[in-house]
């Protein structure tokens, strides 16, 4: 199996499963995983902790999933390729929200949350506001209800706030 490495080599989320990771989630502490708030650094260590606890996950980005899934839907292998995203009982999905999606990707994203709905846990990070969320899903109203819906149900959300860990050796008080 991959494995996602923690420590001073870390590049940054890959889409690879997350399970029987090597490295200690305390050297993250001194080597954190760049982020502008530190969300897919937490997505991260909670994917990580899911898999100690003998679960399994996957960890990937928004885009990756609907760039895998429409290359499938092309080759006529969407059904399986559906398989990877719905069968591990964790899923973290990274960047909701940072690129904009078409409609085939608003609707194969979907198609992950939906059928994900009360049969795996998902943790999503994104740097908008729920009621922006329209926008991300192609300003379709009806589509970005249903997300929510099944997305806030059994949710705990959870905002962080503060200065960006990029910028913070930047952004000088005058």
């Amino acid at each position: 199996m991959n494995a996602i490495p923690v420590g001073p080599d870390y590049a940054g989320p890959k889409a690879l499963p997350v399970v029987s990771l090597g490295a200690n989630l305390n050297t993250a502490r001194h080597n954190p995983v760049p982020g502008m708030m530190g969300k897919s650094h937490l997505a991260c260590a909670l994917s990580y902790a899911t898999c100690q606890a003998g679960h399994s996950g996957l960890f990937t980005t928004a885009v990756d999933i609907i760039n895998t899934l429409t290359a499938a839907q092309a080759a006529c292998r969407l059904k399986a390729e559906l398989k990877r995203f719905l069968a591990p009982e964790g899923l973290c999905v990274d960047e909701v929200g940072y690129l904009p999606i078409d409609k085939t990707g608003a609707d194969l994203l979907f198609q992950v949350i939906s059928q994900r709905y009360e049969h795996g846990s998902i943790i999503l990070t994104t740097n908008q506001a729920y009621k922006h969320w329209a926008r991300i899903f192609n300003n379709d109203s009806t589509l970005t209800s249903a997300v929510l819906d099944r997305l806030l149900h059994h949710a705990e959300t959870v905002i962080i706030e503060g200065k960006s860990y990029r910028m913070k050796d930047q952004i000088k008080a005058p």
